[in-house]
């Protein structure tokens, strides 16, 4: 199918804070999308933009569901797969839950994106998949042991894709998601992502709360460069690009003292106050890696990646958004 003709996209999880962006940016490049979700983590307030749209098509289901699966995928060119249950704290806490959900959900539409003969599987991988190796930056192949039920789960589905595409040629692409962040992406529940959590207890004077001393370091990704790595993997044409895992990242890192201090600086624009509040220390959390910084250069070289926000630019637009919707 040539980029310019108008594609069929099945977002799993698409009303998730990763998920939602990109139904919204490949509805404003005029293709049809399908989003399946059973809101377990994803909301209903993230669709609102578009749920009327000619072009969206919303399915309430549920991946660990086989013939939820094969309902979504009908006609459907691409699948985006971003459905799972996230947080490393939360599967420590249930580990059966995240197992059904991110193992035999994504065995699921591995099944379901075969019988279907879709062009092509894209997937959320995750950068926690590296556990415990201590090279930096972190290189695709080059791994070590997880560190988490999560991390094992994130595996596991590059292990499977690698089989679909071996034994049954469903060609697959892994997107090792590294600490994306953006708007849409939800401060609220247990298992909150710090950037949003940081950025609404700043916004109400709070003191944040850092695991550790704070200089622990991510290589924190805004929303918009996970967007492009997503259309790149879709719609490469280079052979040796699919079948394989890329860093999905900006390729460079800061530790979470560098991020408290740039989201004081970016909310103080807002309110004079935020620049005074104090920051709290606590325990370092189980299951965490101490340093996180991918290695871009196989993205680059294969799929042409150039991302386009570092994360100081990310959480300018992030911040912005943040005290505009949710204030």
């Amino acid at each position: 199918m040539k980029e310019d003709m108008q594609k069929v996209i099945l977002i799993t999880g698409g009303a998730g804070f990763i998920g939602s962006n990109l139904c919204d940016y490949f509805l404003s490049k005029g293709d049809k999308v399908v989003c399946l979700d059973n809101f377990a983590t994803g909301h209903r307030h993230n669709l609102k933009d578009f749920i009327n749209h000619p072009n969206f098509n919303l399915i309430e289901g549920d991946i660990r569901n086989a013939i939820d699966c094969a309902t979504a995928v009908k006609g459907v060119d691409y699948v985006l797969h971003q459905a799972a249950l996230g947080s490393v704290p939360r599967s420590l806490k249930d580990p059966v839950t995240t197992n059904d959900v991110n193992v035999t959900g994504f065995l699921n539409m591995l099944v379901a994106a075969r019988d279907e003969k879709v062009k092509r599987f894209i997937y959320a991988a995750s950068s926690s998949t590296y556990g415990d190796s201590e090279s930096l930056p972190k290189v695709e192949e080059v791994i070590g042991k997880p560190l988490s039920p999560y991390a094992i789960t994130k595996y596991v589905n590059e292990l499977y894709a690698e089989i679909f595409s071996k034994t049954y040629g469903l060609e697959t692409i892994g997107l090792r998601y590294f600490n994306v962040f953006g708007r849409k992406q939800d401060p609220n529940g247990a298992y909150a992502a710090v950037i949003p959590k940081f950025v609404m207890q700043l916004m109400q004077l709070e003191s944040p709360k850092i695991n550790g001393d704070g200089n622990y370091s991510r290589d924190f990704t805004y929303i918009d460069n996970v967007i492009q790595m997503n259309e790149l993997a879709m719609l490469t044409t280079n052979p040796e690009a699919v079948n394989t895992i890329y860093n999905t990242a900006y390729g460079d890192r800061n530790t979470l003292n560098n991020l408290v201090d740039y989201l004081k600086e970016y909310l103080s624009e807002y309110d004079p106050r935020i620049g005074t509040v104090s920051v709290e220390y606590g325990p370092n959390r189980a299951g965490d890696i101490p340093h996180s910084l991918a290695s871009i250069d196989k993205a680059k070289d294969l799929l042409g990646y150039n991302p386009q926000y570092s994360m100081q630019e990310g959480l300018k637009e992030a911040v912005g958004w943040y005290w505009n919707n949710l204030r």
